[in-house]
């Protein structure tokens, strides 16, 4: 396993949720974090009490690719390397075939597709030079299958989990892993007004993040491609 002290590890959409969650368990565990996001009073607030040497807050807003490049730069110019990248923001979206909106459409693109490729295109050299640069891209089991009408959310998770692929391709030789991490329903807001599980049934963000911390502390020789985590059977996953 690899050990955490003096690596560095961008974060997008640190504020709540499952972002949020990774943040606090890498931060405990002593990683350096960049924290990227369009709310950044909310992230100064979350990491008031944390390690100030080991904390950089950014604004990133994926439908604005300047701030991609000036968060990657600033958080390199801060610690000197970046060893990881957890492109965890994203938006969801109810729009089906019969109800189509090209507004919403290339809000949820821009959310969920085009950003996370341009964090990881910008962040890309810096992750090929640690040797160990690790990325997560938190996708969903609606980037794997489809069990909803939900047209536009489901076509960008399976984009991403491509890009994921993409990513593993690349920079494979110079020690980049990627991961796509795929879970069903977890207790986040965007779930709250789901009634398909209580959210006690639901996967919790705790448990993803612990999965976030494995994968970026596994060594280049075990590398995991997908992780598919369900909170409700499905014979086909």
């Amino acid at each position: 396993m690899l050990a955490p002290e003096g690596r560095v590890i961008l974060i997008s959409g640190a504020n709540r949720g499952i972002g949020r969650a990774v943040a606090e368990l890498l931060h405990a565990q002593g990683y350096s974090l960049s924290l990227g996001g369009r709310d950044l009073n909310s992230l100064k607030t979350m990491s008031a009490d944390w390690d100030p040497s080991r904390v950089h807050v950014a604004r990133y807003d994926a439908g604005d690719w300047a701030s991609h490049r000036a968060w990657v730069d600033a958080a390199a110019a801060r610690f000197g390397r970046i060893d990881g990248l957890v492109n965890n923001a994203g938006m969801h979206s109810a729009m089906t075939l019969r109800t189509p909106d090209e507004a919403a459409l290339d809000a949820i693109w821009a959310a969920n597709c085009k950003g996370p490729l341009n964090l990881i295109h910008c962040a890309l050299p810096h992750l090929e030079a640690s040797g160990i640069g690790r990325i997560v891209n938190v996708a969903s089991l609606s980037g794997k299958r489809v069990r909803n009408d939900h047209v536009a959310y489901n076509m960008t998770k399976h984009a991403m989990t491509a890009l994921n692929h993409a990513a593993r391709r690349i920079a494979w030789d110079k020690g980049v892993r990627a991961t796509a991490l795929c879970p069903s329903f977890v207790r986040t807001d965007m779930t709250a007004a789901s009634t398909a599980l209580p959210p006690e049934a639901m996967t919790q963000p705790a448990d993803l993040a612990e999965l976030v911390a494995t994968v970026l502390a596994l060594p280049n020789n075990a590398a995991v491609a997908e992780l598919l985590v369900n909170c409700r059977l499905e014979d086909t996953l």
